[in-house]
């Protein structure tokens, strides 16, 4: 396990249960859902109630839920673990209506994207329940 530059923590009350060296959302609960936006990392255990400091800025390290490779973008998986994201934003043909003459093409609305990538690897992974630093994302 590496180093962890923390530039901003801030502390949150644990909604739930929460493992150190995963994200945690807004709302102070580990994360759950793929590709969430969170706020930052856990850096300690846990119990639903007690305070919880979250690093959000700087470097910090998070457990692996994949092989992660030194290129690739990070989301967070459904147990608030890093993992590749799926790639390139896309719209599938058919999967939008055109709705100007001059869209030639899909029309992309709303603020947020379907996954939001949170940080950039540091280290390399080979696979599931590693530790590696990332570079966290604002």
């Amino acid at each position: 396990m590496s180093q962890r530059i923390t530039l901003l923590a801030l502390t949150f009350t644990a909604s739930g249960l929460v493992s150190r060296h995963r994200a945690i959302g807004f709302d102070g609960a580990q994360a759950t859902v793929q590709g969430q936006r969170v706020a930052g990392v856990a850096h300690f255990d846990a119990a639903d109630g007690d305070d919880l400091t979250v690093g959000c800025a700087g470097t910090e390290i998070i457990e692996t839920g994949a092989a992660i490779a030194i290129t690739d973008t990070l989301i967070i998986d459904a147990e608030g673990r890093a993992i590749p994201s799926s790639g390139e934003l896309s719209v599938d043909a058919g999967g939008t209506a055109v709705t100007s003459t001059a869209a030639d093409g899909a029309i992309l609305s709303g603020g947020d994207m379907p996954e939001y990538v949170f940080a950039d690897p540091l280290e390399t992974a080979d696979g599931a329940g590693e530790f590696i630093e990332v570079l966290l994302r604002r």
